[in-house]
């Protein structure tokens, strides 16, 4: 593929599912093409400008490319140096959207647990004042049981005092009277 500058500008790369940015192993494929297809500009860059300086000096086109070596490196740095400034920019770029991502899934995750945690604490409030209430009804249940058996007991006492008076009365009638032998 002929890569030109306008290709680069108008590239898109496709989103990527369930995180924010591109897809990186695309964009270094297309990094790669990038690389491969400046080498070979260079490449041609430096081999057209020996043939100039060949024709111009005179001499054979063969001994040109060593002629031109320092002239063509002086361009391949600087190509060199702008990929390298682009790679920079794009692995920033990367970061920058990883730690913000980061971030926002950090803020996420406090929110979440502080929903969490209020609901526990809500629920614990609830339980306690039901457990509260429950053990009220049951001191008034063993307050009224309590005071069931003091009356009961009462009661008892005095029908077996009635009891033992009746018989103590009924045995003093009785001995008062004559047993008859039958």
């Amino acid at each position: 593929m002929a890569l030109t500058p306008e290709d680069v500008v108008t590239k898109q790369f496709q989103h990527v599912r369930f995180k924010e940015g591109f897809d990186p192993d695309e964009v270094d494929d297309f990094l790669d093409e990038i690389v491969v297809e400046w080498r070979k500009t260079i490449a041609e860059n430096e081999e057209l400008k020996a043939k100039v300086a060949a024709l111009e000096s005179g001499s054979p086109v063969a001994e040109a490319p060593v002629a031109a070596a320092p002239v063509s490196a002086a361009g391949g740095a600087a190509a060199s140096a702008g990929i390298i400034e682009l790679a920079q920019r794009l692995h920033d770029e990367h970061v920058a959207e990883g730690q913000a991502q980061r971030d926002k899934l950090i803020a996420d995750a406090e929110a979440q647990a502080s929903t969490i945690v209020a609901d526990a604490q809500a629920k614990s409030r609830d339980e306690l004042a039901r457990l509260d209430s429950e053990r009220a009804t049951l001191e008034s249940r063993i307050s009224e049981l309590r005071q069931f058996e003091r009356d009961y007991r009462a009661q008892l006492r005095g029908f077996i005092e009635d009891k033992l008076r009746d018989l103590d009365v009924t045995g003093a009638t009785s001995s008062a009277s004559p047993v008859s032998a039958s």
